[in-house]
């Protein structure tokens, strides 16, 4: 049987898994597809067409903060939609599939030749390895998924540095009072917030810290490199803010700042009881060593670290090569499995070796390259210059070098999800265009419940992915 008809039998054994597992589906995609609609010609109305709103909106992000690096977070004019049928098959989906991740991760934990596949430096193994003081392998965490209709595929989590918690609630305030948003709500629509946001990620990590023993209000240090190491990102002070706003004292902290002695993680005069950690173990490495006070006090169970260092194996995309392993998952009830089928693409870790694509024996390396428009090529870990390669975006020879690079670095291949481009109004440098972006749908999960979403919008040239714009998710109901 060739690669094309095995990919288009799988492609439609899945979508049939999804409709199976998708309770009480329906076609969303045309209530939704009227409301953008609606909204587009809005924009075209004289009320709107001056644009002195859009100035308006983004002046407030820069008074807020809503940047990242200098540059606004969501130069986009239009919120993401969600029904209501969407949001409660993300939620249902989303919360399964942490639950299920969480029973790959200890499988991985506790098998040094599974462990071995996730592509982690022998430090980063170490301290997975030691227990973090809490049952959760992870408090809070944002998923990387495509929505499509009813029904979530997820390609990846960020559970060290999980961004736009506190952001995305922000940003939804300020679009639910626009007036072109309070326009569109009049007659046919209503619009309302997604999910409880920084409130109940502040309610996870108080859990986090009394199943560790804590006894008393903490005091909570949101460790992150900063400015003097090139991140440019409010996210943090907008976390300790609200932190301190709910009664549980908070900071932002460099982990340059740290001491510990005495069994004691201090930052000055500020003794810390938990440690909201946004920074990856990878990272801390590379400027310190395994003496770094935060990891002393790890070590010695002296503070509680949220996300603790057991987080780092969901970090990586190359969790997902175990997810979709049916060696691994053999283990798991069936309904998980039908469930990691329906929703999971089908990963690997590029290198040169022998696997099955689902239940196919393939030469990896040599299925890559025959299949490039179903695939694509993605870093095992987010951050830095490396390149997402979308197959169907490149020349066969323009492939070919990605999977060389791919073989020489950690890189993960993936299906293709297929997500429909959507056009979205982009405002930047006083002129208002039309632009066509991928959307993807992060639901953010707190204590394995997930309590919000944001959306991340990403324009492809030439095969390679790039990031566009955040945006966030409304809630759409018809009246």
């Amino acid at each position: 049987m060739s690669t094309g008809n095995i990919s288009s039998r799988i492609c439609f054994t899945k979508l049939i898994l999804r409709a199976i597992l998708t309770v009480k589906k329906v076609d969303v995609n045309g209530v939704l597809s009227q409301a953008i609609t609606r909204y587009h010609k809005l924009l075209t109305a004289d009320e709107y067409r001056s644009l002195a709103w859009a100035e308006e909106l983004q002046e407030q992000m820069r008074q807020r903060g809503l940047t990242d690096s200098g540059r606004l977070l969501s130069p986009v004019l239009r919120p993401q939609f969600i029904s209501r049928r969407q949001l409660e098959n993300l939620t249902n989906a989303a919360e399964r599939l942490s639950g299920i991740l969480e029973r790959i991760e200890a499988l991985a934990l506790e098998s040094p030749a599974l462990l071995n596949r996730l592509q982690m430096l022998p430090a980063e193994k170490m301290l997975a390895a030691m227990p973090g003081g809490y049952s959760q392998f992870r408090v809070s965490c944002r998923m990387d998924a495509y929505l499509e209709n009813g029904s979530l595929a997820v390609r990846g989590l960020d559970t060290c540095r999980p961004g736009g918690l506190a952001c995305a609630s922000l940003l939804a305030d300020l679009f639910v009072e626009l007036p072109i948003v309070k326009a569109f709500k009049r007659g046919r629509y209503k619009l309302s917030k997604v999910g409880g946001g920084v409130a109940r990620l502040h309610a996870a990590v108080l859990q986090a810290w009394k199943d560790f023993g804590g006894r008393h209000q903490p005091n909570i240090a949101i460790v992150e490199f900063g400015e003097q190491f090139g991140a440019g990102s409010n996210e943090s002070r907008f976390l300790a803010e609200a932190f301190t706003e709910r009664g549980t004292p908070a900071r932002v902290v460099s982990p340059a700042r740290l001491t510990y002695s005495q069994g004691k993680l201090r930052d000055g005069d500020f003794e810390i009881d938990v440690v909201f950690r946004c920074v990856m173990t990878r990272e801390l490495l590379t400027h310190f060593d395994l003496s770094h006070p935060l990891l002393r006090a790890y070590r010695d169970r002296a503070v509680c670290v949220v996300n603790n260092f057991r987080s780092e194996v969901a970090q990586r995309r190359s969790l997902f090569d175990l997810v979709t392993d049916e060696s691994v998952t053999s283990r798991l009830p069936l309904p998980d499995r039908k469930l990691i089928r329906a929703f999971v693409p089908w990963t690997r870790v590029v290198a040169a070796r022998k696997t099955k694509y689902w239940e196919r024996d393939v030469d990896l390396p040599e299925f890559i390259l025959k299949s490039r428009a179903e695939l694509v090529l993605r870093p095992n870990e987010d951050g830095g210059d490396r390149h997402v390669f979308v197959g169907a975006g490149m020349t066969q020879s323009a492939w070919e070098h990605a999977l060389r690079i791919a073989l020489r670095a950690p890189y993960v291949v993936q299906e293709r999800l297929c997500a429909a481009a959507q056009e979205v109004p982009v405002y930047q440098y006083g002129e208002l265009r039309m632009r066509e972006a991928e959307v993807s749908i992060h639901p953010h999960v707190f204590g394995g419940r997930m309590h919000g979403a944001s959306a991340a919008l990403e324009i492809s040239s030439g095969g390679c992915s790039t990031p566009l714009a955040v945006a966030p998710v409304l809630l759409l109901e018809e009246r």
